[in-house]
């Protein structure tokens, strides 16, 4: 493909993460070093950026506050959920970022982002192609929830996963402090895939694994939970139970939805309050001391104990969008192709189609759920496990985290 000479922009968005910035600045400063491309933005908020004309000029920025991207949690440049029109039925958005592409000569488009930025990125890709704009779009994949459809897993899963983990074995620990006994339910983020609560059990590699642990995937029986809990709790004095917040009845519906109707701007039904409910389901049938705990946002941006495997994969990822596209790629995402044979893990970036992966959800094999659908097999443990090595070993200030302070000024 012929060389192409202009602008590029990197947005972010959906919910943040310990290294989406990372991603960030993978893209960044690879943009900033490559002759070909004339002058690098960021997009306030995402796609509502660009819509409202709001892009930092990054070649603005100090390079060692950039720098400081790598151990910076949550999305630096502003993130949005905002789900644009398909551009067949509405193209009113499109039509406004291509003014804003023509305005700034953007030939490079990079979203960071989950299942809907990838969306986002593909009906750019598709109206760009169609206006008869050159302008490459790449995806560079962010989730928690690890469900990214082709890539081994996603950028910002890892470091989620090992806060999970920790919490949960610190949980442990404080949970056995007295004689009287307690039964401690821990909600975890996923709403259709049990990724983040299938890492609970990592714990186990250090000798504190939960006792129960319910994933999305397997419809959740309440009478059979009570007899399992019941069950433990009699027999250990204390049981310990990871649950993700989108646990379901066999007809569907969340355990948790009776709690809210509230919904995100990509329609998703906002899920939580699940651990309190429970526990006051448990305190009422069995009696016993219970506390409900809720990670909540913190399982987000927990950068402290970020895994350095992730930080380093997130900045490859965004790296290697910046040279494919340069290299004349558009209309994907990067994703990772790894191997663990023989308790050795390798790993290495892959490009994926965008239509081959928006808006497709890659859920925990069933076969990596136990037959009583209420923990992990091994075979989970042996997936994750290589994810969260490392320590961030994050600059400080005061003996507290030093993230990045960017100044971000606006283009004109």
């Amino acid at each position: 493909m012929s060389q192409l000479k202009g602008a590029c922009v990197i947005g972010q968005s959906g919910g943040p993460t310990s290294v989406i910035n990372a991603s960030a600045y993978g893209v960044i400063r690879t943009a900033l070093d490559c002759p070909d491309i004339t002058a690098v933005y960021g997009m306030a908020h995402g796609i509502k950026g660009m819509l409202n004309d709001q892009l930092y000029d990054m070649g603005q920025e100090d390079a060692k506050e950039l720098e400081l991207l790598l151990n910076t949690p949550s999305s630096e440049l502003g993130s949005c959920r905002y789900k644009i029109a398909d551009p067949d039925a509405d193209d009113t958005d499109y039509k406004r970022i291509l003014e804003i592409f023509k305005k700034y000569n953007i030939r490079y488009f990079f979203y960071n982002g989950g299942n809907d930025s990838m969306d986002t990125c593909a009906k750019v890709s598709r109206f760009m192609a169609k206006s008869g704009y050159e302008c490459r779009v790449m995806g560079v994949p962010k989730t928690i929830d690890n469900d990214l459809f082709g890539t081994d897993h996603c950028p910002g899963f890892a470091s989620a996963a090992k806060y999970i983990a920790t919490s949960c074995a610190e949980v442990y620990k404080d949970a056995r402090v007295y004689d009287t006994g307690m039964v401690t339910v821990i909600e975890i983020m996923g709403r259709h895939a049990g990724w983040l609560a299938g890492a609970a059990a990592l714990a186990g590699v250090v000798g504190c694994a939960p006792d129960l642990v319910y994933l999305p995937e397997v419809n959740f029986d309440m009478d059979k939970f009570l007899t399992d809990v019941d069950a433990i709790y009699k027999k250990n004095g204390n049981c310990i139970v990871a649950v993700s917040e989108g646990i379901h009845y066999a007809d569907g519906s969340f355990v948790s939805e009776a709690k809210t109707s509230a919904t995100d701007g990509f329609g998703h039904a906002q899920l939580g309050g699940l651990a309190a409910l429970l526990a006051n389901i448990v305190k009422e049938k069995t009696g016993a001391k219970v506390r409900g705990i809720e990670l909540s946002l913190l399982q987000r941006c927990g950068a402290h104990v970020a895994s350095r495997t992730d930080i380093d994969e997130s900045f490859l990822a965004g790296k290697t969008a910046v040279e494919a596209a340069v290299a004349g790629e558009t209309d994907k995402m990067v994703g990772f192709e790894c191997t663990r044979e023989g308790g050795v893990y390798t790993c290495k970036t892959k490009l994926f189609n965008l239509s081959e992966v928006a808006n497709f959800e890659k859920k925990v094999p069933l076969e990596w759920i136990n037959k009583e659908s209420n923990g992990v097999t091994q075979a989970y443990i042996d997936y994750a496990l290589p994810l969260i090595q490392g320590e961030a070993k994050a600059p400080t200030e005061h003996s507290l985290p030093r993230f990045a302070r960017l100044k971000k000024v606006l283009a004109k």
